[in-house]
């Protein structure tokens, strides 16, 4: 999800049930013309569509957009890696796996320096 700095830097979002792409862009700090984009890169992003096609987003679809506008604009994610990253979810914490195959080469390495050593 968003790291906390992200969401200082957002307006809080307003207790109604719809938000129009205005609105929504507002609270996103993403223009409309990149949301309308990211709703065709994104399947997870899907308002409701009324009156004309007018778009109506839901609080989770802000959230939604909350959280890609950081893998993007933040973490420097591309859009198919982002997409990747909303679908597959957040990945594991392997550091103590990767901590001992380090101190395992650490140690070869030490190994091989005594063996041209000697």
């Amino acid at each position: 999800m968003l790291e906390p700095s992200h969401n200082d830097e957002l307006p809080p979002i307003p207790g109604k049930r719809y938000f129009t792409i205005g609105e929504v862009s507002e609270l996103c700090a993403v223009k409309p013309h990149v949301l309308r984009y990211w709703e065709q890169e994104f399947p997870q992003l899907n308002p409701v569509k009324r009156r004309g096609n007018r778009r109506y987003y839901q609080r989770q679809d802000v959230l939604m957009i909350r959280q890609i506008r950081g893998l993007l604009y933040d973490q420097g994610f591309t859009i198919g890696g982002a997409r990747l990253r909303l679908t597959t979810g957040e990945p594991k914490d392997d550091t103590q796996q990767y901590k001992q195959m380090i101190r395992q080469m650490i140690a070869e390495l030490e190994d091989v320096l005594v063996m041209l050593k000697a």
